[in-house]
């Protein structure tokens, strides 16, 4: 098949078109190169041939590697080779019949109810920005949406009669989402706060006309800034559990589903593509109803 040393040259070349043709990050070449040199010492002069290919993952796996690790060293193997026959430096891809590890799925991480009542009531009501914060933690937990879906939101979004907002989901397909009619009340106090057509030492005038979330400078609010002050009422509650706007997307989820609301409800309000990934929340519900039991059974 090929040997080390032509291994070794073809690692190399690939190293070189990341970096030079494909211009991928440092990151991404530091990670290729750890993967594929790590491959080209277990060879240590033997051939490569699609057996060796396999034991060497199973090498990794047997070290203790994480399933994702592992996943992730076959795509720079795979990567390599597809490499190799685009270029004709070789004539079969190895890593071809290799199969990935299937990485378990973690249940998510939620807050239960009175953990997200704590959440939302950090921030300082008395300020422009405080009140926008709060807004923004209930309408992650009244309707489910994603961080993307937030910070896009326009006023047009908003139907305050209807109490709905209108997202752009994943792959560009739009949908309508109920929230609550408290949160609908908020946004629509916040859309006419009269602070934000003033300028003051904390915040500027409204200056993004379209927006409906805006930062201290008075343009559309990004998603850095929304995962920033969630880690500072993350910190400022002394809640264990990390608390992001994922969180409150996970946490509305399970709620719903544990007061009744059926899967496929759930599905279109979340925007899923299938309800697979819906189930995840049948999952959290039970572990959760277990640690209820468990802590509470008297002979637990």
């Amino acid at each position: 098949m090929y040997d080390t040393f032509n291994m070794e040259k073809f690692i190399n070349r690939y190293i070189d078109y990341l970096e030079n043709v494909k211009g991928a990050s440092p990151h991404t070449i530091r990670n290729y190169s750890r993967d594929l040199f790590t491959l080209l010492d277990f060879l240590n002069g033997e051939k490569c041939t699609t057996t060796k290919l396999r034991e060497f993952l199973t090498k990794l796996h047997e070290e203790g590697k994480k399933k994702s690790s592992i996943a992730r060293t076959l795509s720079s193997i795979r990567s390599l080779f597809t490499f190799l026959q685009k270029k004709k430096l070789v004539e079969k891809n190895l890593a071809a019949p290799l199969v990935s590890p299937k990485n378990p799925r973690k249940i998510p991480t939620i807050l239960d109810l009175e953990e997200m009542k704590l959440f939302l009531s950090m921030p300082d009501l008395s300020s422009y920005l405080g009140r926008r914060d709060q807004l923004i933690m209930e309408l992650f937990y009244s309707s489910g949406i994603r961080l993307s879906e937030l910070v896009a939101l326009n006023k047009k979004d908003f139907y305050r009669s209807e109490s709905l907002i209108k997202v752009m989901g994943k792959g560009k397909k739009e949908r309508i989402v109920p929230v609550t009619s408290r949160c609908a009340l908020l946004l629509q106090n916040y859309l006419n706060d009269k602070e934000r057509f003033l300028k003051s030492s904390k915040h500027l005038v409204e200056f993004d006309k379209e927006a409906i979330f805006l930062n201290r400078f008075g343009e559309r609010i990004t998603g850095r800034s929304v995962d920033r002050f969630f880690a500072t009422y993350q910190t400022k509650a002394g809640l264990a559990k990390k608390v992001t706007p994922h969180t409150l997307r996970h946490s509305i989820a399970t709620h719903l589903l544990e007061k009744g609301m059926d899967l496929r409800s759930i599905q279109e309000i979340l925007g899923h593509s299938t309800i697979a990934t819906t189930t995840i929340y049948t999952q959290v519900s039970t572990e959760l109803k277990r640690k209820v039991y468990n802590e509470n059974h008297p002979l637990a």
